[in-house]
């Protein structure tokens, strides 16, 4: 295995070409920076999930900051005709949820990592369904993967990508995609700071789920200060999204002030 993981010229060229296509979209504002040591890995981004169009504007966002991250992905991109190849020939990673071959993403994400990667996940597994639109309660596969191979975790936050593409997609996508062309609204990606997971107590399980609860809560602490004056309630509310209380934080959103 490689000591440092390089990423391949494509996903090199697919970066550079999201800063082009990106702007077309929307006015995107990126704020925070990764430590220079940490940006060629070993590194975990976890970052909130809001809209289908979060991965290319993740790509945009991280490309300005000089991070060429592997994607975790869901294996239905990997199967697909087109997407498939390219998610492979990228280095991206899969993930088979809901198969027996699940088991086998944290060990590979680990891999990847021990090898210099940055690794991108969603720790929600989802899009959010939040109705106020926090993030949710993750699950346990981040905390895992930096357990396994000791990367830090940053977080990452975005905000109004929702704006650009509605949950629905792609239904109704042309007029969408019309609407965000004409509108070009202000989508915002913020990094934090390096979560502190250290001092977790109890055995391995709740461990991971102490330290999940850390990594949620420090996105949603680096999201609260690109949300200052809708803390309460999203200014933009998504009608297609259909609202899901049931991994609602109970902390979602007190106490969350912007600093």
């Amino acid at each position: 295995m490689e000591d440092t993981w390089r990423a391949p010229w494509l996903w090199r060229a697919l970066l550079r070409t999201s800063r082009l296509v990106v702007p077309l979209l929307c006015r995107l504002r990126v704020s925070g920076e990764v430590p220079a040591g940490l940006r060629h890995g070993p590194l975990i981004l976890a970052a909130n999930h809001v809209s289908p169009i979060d991965p290319l504007i993740l790509m945009a966002a991280c490309s300005r900051a000089g991070i060429a991250p592997r994607f975790m992905a869901t294996a239905g991109l990997f199967t697909a005709p087109v997407a498939g190849a390219i998610m492979r020939a990228c280095g991206h990673l899969r993930v088979d949820r809901h198969t027996a071959q699940v088991a086998q993403a944290l060990p590979a994400a680990a891999e990847a990592l021990r090898a210099g990667s940055v690794v991108l996940v969603y720790p929600e597994g989802r899009i959010g369904l939040d109705p106020w639109m926090w993030p949710e309660r993750g699950k346990t596969g981040v905390a895992r993967m930096a357990a396994l191979s000791g990367a830090p975790v940053v977080p990452v936050a975005q905000w109004d990508a929702h704006r650009v593409l509605p949950y629905a997609a792609p239904k109704g996508l042309a007029g969408s995609l019309l609407r965000t062309i004409r509108q070009r609204p202000v989508v915002h990606v913020r990094f934090g700071a390096p979560i502190d997971l250290s001092g977790m107590t109890g055995t391995a399980g709740a461990q991971a789920m102490r330290a999940t609860d850390r990594i949620v809560e420090g996105i949603a602490q680096t999201l609260a200060p690109l949300r200052a004056d809708e803390l309460e309630t999203p200014r933009h509310i998504d009608r297609t999204r259909p609202p899901d209380l049931s991994r609602v934080r109970r902390n979602r959103a007190a106490g969350i002030r912007p600093h």
